[in-house]
């Protein structure tokens, strides 16, 4: 897939937007929030950055890898997949119906294309995407393996096993993002149980840290993803602590967790579709 321009990356996250958001609100069901405040960087990734091919294959070989271990943000993945040629647009309408291939976490027994693991158990994404980075060293295959997490996910024990795995044993085509939003689902991280400053856990981890600072930011999310890329394969597994504002996009939505799996009303839809331009069109 040829690289879109900056330019072309913000038209297509105001269309992943609307998809979000016309997604969620269809069946009143979902998880706006986190969906929105990530849209740059899954665009950024799948449009800027991934070797992916859309003619999807689940052995992935000779490809970069991308696993979400927060499932519940699957309106902005399917959305994402969806346009960058895994399956029709038409097929979003199907979200969360019944005998859809878009369930509310993503999994895999409905096959659909894009989707290497069922996810939404938090914690255990990191420990899936150490185990295809060491079979792709295995195999002599030199792509990356991206995983993307919550930052209320870093509360999971299994997330610090996995950690001091990947570091021990040199896992350093992993490139693994935290959606750090400050946000879940019963209020602000600090408030819940403090992360207090994950730079300082990874790199006693052993981790190599880069921050991307202003991840609502088209080119700061690009330049994050390649700064991370540069980084791997020199020994140490990479972790980009992406900072975001969970909701943006929409500015009734912006930087609360009460949208984090809360459905717009028709009215607050309206308000909200008016705020992002159709770009690519709605399905």
């Amino acid at each position: 897939m040829e690289k879109q321009t900056i330019e072309q990356l913000e038209s297509t996250a105001s269309q992943v937007r609307r998809d979000i958001l016309r997604m969620v609100h269809a069946v009143q069901s979902g998880h706006p929030g986190a969906s929105l405040g990530c849209t740059e960087f899954f665009v950024a990734l799948y449009f800027n950055q991934l070797n992916h091919d859309p003619n999807f294959k689940m052995e992935g070989k000779g490809e970069d890898l991308f696993f979400l271990s927060n499932g519940h943000i699957s309106p902005v993945w399917y959305s994402v997949l969806s346009r960058s040629g895994y399956f029709a647009p038409e097929e979003m309408d199907t979200f969360r119906k019944l005998n859809s291939r878009l369930q509310g976490h993503p999994a895999t027994e409905e096959g659909l294309p894009g989707i290497r693991i069922a996810s939404g158990s938090l914690g255990q994404g990191m420990s899936v995407a150490i185990g295809a980075a060491q079979a792709k060293k295995i195999d002599g295959d030199d792509s990356t393996v991206y995983v993307l997490m919550g930052d209320g996910e870093q509360e999971e024990g299994q997330v610090w096993e996995a950690a001091m795995y990947a570091a021990h044993w040199k896992v350093d085509n992993l490139i693994a993002t935290i959606d750090l939003n400050r946000q879940q689902i019963d209020g602000p991280t600090k408030e819940i149980m403090d992360l207090i400053d994950l730079r300082a856990k990874y790199e006693s981890f052993g981790w190599e840290v880069i921050d991307t600072l202003q991840g609502n930011d088209m080119k700061s999310v690009v330049e994050g993803l390649e700064k991370a890329k540069s980084l791997s394969r020199k020994g140490k597994p990479v972790v980009n602590l992406l900072h975001t504002e969970m909701g943006f996009g929409v500015d009734f939505m912006v930087g609360t967790h009460k949208w984090h799996g809360i459905a717009p009303s028709d009215e607050q839809l309206a308000n909200a579709l008016g705020q992002l331009p159709e770009t690519i069109g709605d399905f």
